[in-house]
C-alpha cells in the first residue's frame, strides 16, 4: 500500500512539472497592428490633428480673413495649422500640396487658384490617402471629399439686379471687372450676371475684362476703360469689392460719378459704402466657410460622415445695414 501511494504521488509531480514546461500558444498578428489604431487614417486619441492649407493668395483682405479664422480656430482647438500662400499661380499650389503630404498633414484644405489645372493637387493627394476639402472656390475634381462656400451664380445675380434696381431703369451702359480667369469665382459670378442681363436686353455691355481680384489692376483697367468710353458707361460691376474700389479710384481721380458694386464684404468696402463711394457689396463669410471646411476636415479625419457640400450664403450689405458690418471681423 505504502509503495502504491508513493507511485501515485511521483507521478503526479511529474505531470505537474510537464504542464508548467509548455508555453502557451501565439496569438496571431500582423506586426504591424496596433490595437489603438483602425484600418482608416484616423489619428490615435493622442495624437494631434495636422491640417496643411493652400491659399490661390494671401495678399488680399477675404483670404487673408478665412486665414486667420484657420488659425483662430485651429489654436482654440489644439489643431496643428500650416498655411501657404499660392501666389496666384496652380504650379505653386501644386507644389505646396505635394509639401503638405512629406510632412504627413492629415488633411489638406485647398482653395484654388484654377478650377481645372488645381485637379492634379487632388489626385496626389487622394493617391497618398489625404482627405482635401476644397474652401470657396471649386476645383473640377470628384475625389474633393467635401466643398464649404457660397454659391457664386447667386452672388452675380444679386449685384446686377441691384444694380438695375439702383439705377431705376433697364437701359443703360455697364463694364465687367471679372476675377482671375478659369476660377470658379469667376465662372459662376459672370454667368449670374449674364442670367440677369439677359431679361434685360436694353442694358449695353461695353467692355469686360480681368483684373485678377486685383485692387491696383482694377484702377489701370477702369482708366483705360474711362479713356476709351467717355461719359458712355453708367455703371460698374465687379467680380469682388477689391476691383470695384479699384474702379472708383479711378473713377474719381477722373472727377466722375459711375456706381460700383462688389462681391465680399471686406472692411474698405464696408466703409465706402457708408460714405457713398460704393452702392453695395454682396457679403461673403470668409470666417463660417473655413470655419466649416476645417471642421468637415477634423470629421474626415475622425472617420464620420461629411456632406459633399456646404453652402453658406451671402447677404447684401446697403447702405441702410452697413453699420452691421463695421469690424466685422
Amino acid at each position: 500500500m505504502k509503495k502504491f501511494l508513493i507511485f501515485v504521488l511521483t507521478a503526479i509531480m511529474v505531470l505537474s512539472i510537464a504542464a508548467c514546461g509548455k508555453e502557451a500558444p501565439a496569438t496571431s498578428q500582423s506586426p504591424s497592428a496596433k490595437p489603438t489604431e483602425s484600418a482608416t487614417s484616423t489619428p490615435a486619441a493622442d495624437k494631434k490633428i495636422k491640417i496643411g492649407a493652400t491659399f490661390y493668395s494671401l495678399q488680399n483682405e477675404f483670404t487673408m480673413r478665412m486665414d486667420n479664422a484657420g488659425k483662430k480656430y485651429c489654436q482654440e482647438n489644439g489643431i496643428e495649422y500650416t498655411s501657404y500662400d499660392g501666389n496666384y499661380d496652380a504650379a505653386t499650389q501644386l507644389a505646396q500640396v505635394e509639401t503638405m503630404i512629406a510632412d504627413g498633414v492629415d488633411a489638406i484644405i485647398l482653395n484654388p487658384q484654377d478650377a481645372v489645372a488645381c485637379a492634379e493637387a487632388v489626385e496626389i493627394a487622394h493617391k497618398a490617402g489625404i482627405p482635401v476639402i476644397g474652401v470657396n472656390t471649386m476645383v473640377e475634381s470628384d475625389l474633393l471629399t467635401s466643398y464649404v462656400g457660397s454659391q457664386d451664380v447667386s452672388a452675380g445675380e444679386d449685384i446686377m439686379q441691384y444694380m438695375i434696381d439702383y439705377l431705376g431703369k433697364d437701359e443703360f451702359n455697364i463694364v465687367i471687372i471679372e476675377g482671375p480667369m478659369g476660377q470658379s469665382a469667376q465662372l459662376q459670378r459672370i454667368e449670374g450676371i449674364t442670367n440677369v442681363m439677359k431679361k434685360y436686353p436694353k442694358i449695353k455691355e461695353l467692355a469686360r475684362n480681368t483684373a485678377n481680384w486685383s485692387r491696383s489692376e482694377a484702377m489701370t483697367l477702369m482708366e483705360t476703360w474711362l479713356t476709351s468710353f467717355g461719359n458712355e458707361i453708367d455703371a460698374v460691376i465687379a467680380e469682388n469689392d477689391e476691383m470695384a474700389l479699384g474702379a472708383r479710384q479711378a473713377i474719381k481721380a477722373a472727377g466722375k460719378d459711375i456706381p460700383c458694386i462688389g462681391i465680399d464684404g471686406i472692411t474698405d468696402a464696408v466703409a465706402a459704402i457708408q460714405s457713398g463711394d460704393m452702392i453695395a457689396s454682396d457679403f461673403q463669410n470668409a470666417e463660417g466657410q473655413m470655419t466649416g471646411a476645417i471642421e468637415a476636415a477634423v470629421k474626415t479625419i475622425k472617420g464620420e460622415k461629411v456632406e459633399k457640400f456646404y453652402w453658406i450664403p451671402f447677404e447684401m450689405i446697403t447702405p441702410d445695414n452697413a453699420s452691421e458690418y463695421v469690424n466685422k471681423y
